[in-house]
């Protein structure tokens, strides 16, 4: 006989459902029996019906003895988790309501994780910080992966499963809080990034990372994550950062460590941009390399619009291209000359103090240019004819005019740029206009008036080896032979990820004990995030199948159909792809996110089952399958499918 103490027993919900004895797993049978464990779980003791257990497990296409498979269930539940009872059941009752799980609370993971959490912020508040560090440890080990996974798919465990996620969510921003005052930003921010790309709203997980910045000496960096969360909050949900947010920001702003506290150990704080304009130039520790030409075209084009007639130019390039760098280096070109600079992003202008408001393009685009912190929506002559006002402001004197991001701008700003360029035929205006996608339908209409008034455009392309070892020489660094060729061919001469990596130790930048830069890596999580769950596990399987991708074989993996296959190929090609149509850039992946279809091979590409990788940096042991690695010499390029010659 089993002697097992119901009490003695442990359930687990923070990961798929699992039952402990001791140390012990229960063996729970099979799915639709766990299903049936998670429904009464989750009610916390009260009696849940027949109906509607039937209707939580079999949602559609009941079958016709689903009222007996549940009785058969209970009973089965009752002989593993209360072998030894007298009699009826007390731990799974029934009764005129249903069936009801009578389980302690302090025999759930859950709630052993809340007290973790809770005296880790009870002993953060008495400054007990290895205590609070070792109890948000204890709390996060708890940890076991996907929430309730058996039942991500069932509409009854949503609201359990969301709120678990936040407990984890509020742990780790505890823990990001910990580590910020154990003097470690660097974890801290790691951590916030992390939980931002999981949860881009979030306002105190923002806060959160600007300190922590802030603490490892990175006060420009802090105030760009506020730009960019003020602007997501904008375009979103129309709102405003709240006032803790704001005065967060003017504490940067200020360095006022009475409130943020000092830098790390260590830390020294890089230069704050001058506010005084919005379009000020901002100190950057990198040099400036790689566009000589392009920077030489826009000095051209502000040369030329001092004898009066506007011209435009656009400049295109993917994300962590270098665009805002290049605009911000003419902006402050165009300041030294005596240009008035306006800059808008996404149709939302940058100047003034009062924060971003959903208001019409033609006041965004006058507040932008006047940048006297008034409200050009309460100006009555700009109300009675907006338009010309804003054409008079334009040509009063030579005026340098930057849209950010005019892919995402509202219709309503592109109708009110394509204005411009049918009226202003006279007057010192430069108009630069950036994007990411040349091709999207959204701007096709504002592209073609502006090629048809002869706008110059530039295309952004990857660094040089020779520039990046130029931008090792400007920083002063004395790099070996090759160092610069190998930063390069792990990057790829992506600018955003060569910045990252020459922040790092150089013994970390390539080579066996090369890191992964935090924020490449998350920029990458958010994209995986948005992938259907069905996509990511494709992916999983295809990393441990090797540098190919062998569809029948991942189809019959996932009991799929290829046909049923290719949409979650075509998935990952977007979220991998989403810039131009080309593969996402040194960008570190782990096994289960190393692949990506090359965007050629949807199509004609895929029905010749070829693959394309992105490449990794220094590829880690496959999961599931110890001791195998992919071969770096193979994850460096495009292989054909196994007996096919490559067209």
């Amino acid at each position: 006989m089993d002697s097992r103490d119901t009490h003695a027993l442990r359930f687990g919900t923070l990961g798929p459902v699992e039952v402990l004895h001791g140390d012990t797993p229960l063996d729970l049978g099979p799915r639709q029996r766990r299903l049936l464990l998670v429904r009464l779980l989750i009610e916390n003791g009260r009696p849940v019906s027949q109906e509607t257990l039937l209707h939580d497990l079999w949602p559609t296409d009941r079958p016709t003895g689903a009222a007996s498979s549940v009785r058969a269930h209970i009973s089965r539940l009752r002989a593993v988790l209360d072998p030894v009872r007298q009699g009826r059941s007390t731990m799974l009752v029934s009764g005129p309501s249903g069936y009801a799980l009578k389980v302690p609370r302090e025999a759930r993971d859950t709630t052993l994780f809340k007290h973790s959490v809770n005296r880790a912020r009870e002993a953060l508040r008495a400054r007990q910080l290895p205590l609070a560090r070792q109890e948000i440890e204890a709390a996060a080990a708890l940890w076991r992966g996907e929430p309730l996974a058996e039942a991500r798919e069932h509409a009854f465990a949503v609201r359990e499963r969301t709120r678990i996620a936040g407990l984890l969510h509020d742990a780790m921003e505890l823990r990001a809080a910990i580590l910020l005052q154990q003097d470690e930003p660097a974890h801290a921010i790691a951590v916030a990034e992390h939980l931002i790309a999981k949860a881009p709203l979030r306002e105190t997980t923002w806060a959160v990372l600007m300190r922590a910045l802030y603490a490892a000496g990175r006060p420009v960096e802090a105030l760009e994550r506020y730009e960019r969360f003020r602007d997501t909050l904008a375009t979103d949900l129309g709102l405003d950062p709240s006032p803790q947010l704001r005065d967060l920001h003017t504490a940067i702003l200020r360095h006022d460590t009475v409130v943020l506290g000092a830098p790390a150990t260590g830390a020294v704080l890089r230069p704050l941009p001058d506010h005084t304009s919005a379009c000020a130039h901002q100190d950057d520790p990198d040099p400036f390399v790689g566009r000589d030409e392009e920077s030489a075209q826009l000095s051209a084009l502000l040369s030329a619009v001092t004898a009066g007639r506007p011209r435009w130019a656009v400049v295109q390039g993917e994300q962590g291209y270098g665009k805002t760098r290049l605009v911000e280096e003419l902006s402050a070109r165009a300041l030294a000359a005596g240009f008035t600079v306006a800059r808008t992003r996404a149709g939302q202008a940058l100047s003034g103090n009062r924060g971003v408001s959903r208001t019409c393009p033609t006041v965004q685009i006058l507040d932008a240019l006047r940048q006297d912190g008034k409200d050009s929506g309460q100006d009555g002559i700009a109300r009675k004819d907006p338009l010309a006002t804003v054409v008079h402001e334009l040509t009063v004197g030579p005026t340098l005019c930057v849209v950010d991001d005019v892919d995402q701008a509202p219709q309503g700003f592109h109708r009110l740029l394509r204005k411009f360029a049918q009226v202003l035929r006279e007057g010192p205006v430069l108009f630069v206009c950036t994007l990411r996608n040349g091709d999207s339908p959204h701007s096709s209409l504002l592209l073609a008036d502006l090629a048809l008034l002869g706008a110059t455009w530039l295309t952004l392309g990857p660094l040089t080896v020779d520039d990046v070892a130029e931008l090792l020489t400007a920083r002063g660094e004395d790099v070996p032979p090759g160092e610069a060729a190998a930063l390069h061919r792990r990057a790829e001469g992506h600018p955003f990820t060569l910045s990252e990596l020459i922040e790092l130790p150089s013994g970390e930048r390539t080579g066996p004990s090369a890191q992964v830069p935090a924020a490449v890596r998350n920029i990458l999580q958010a994209r995986l995030l948005e992938l259907p769950d069905e996509a990511r596990t494709m992916l999983t399987y295809a990393a441990a199948d090797g540098d190919w991708l062998d569809v029948p074989l991942l189809a019959g993996v996932q009991s799929l159909t290829p046909d049923e296959l290719l949409p979650l190929i075509d998935a990952a090609v977007t979220a991998g792809a989403d810039q131009g149509g080309e593969p996402v850039r040194g960008q570190g992946l782990d096994a289960g996110e190393a692949r990506y279809v090359e965007p050629g091979a949807v199509g004609g590409g895929v029905r010749q089952h070829r693959a394309g990788l992105v490449r990794q940096f220094e590829p880690p042991p496959l999961g599931g399958v110890p001791g195998r690695r992919r071969d770096p010499r193979r994850a460096a390029g495009r292989f054909p499918r196994r007996g096919v010659a490559d067209p």
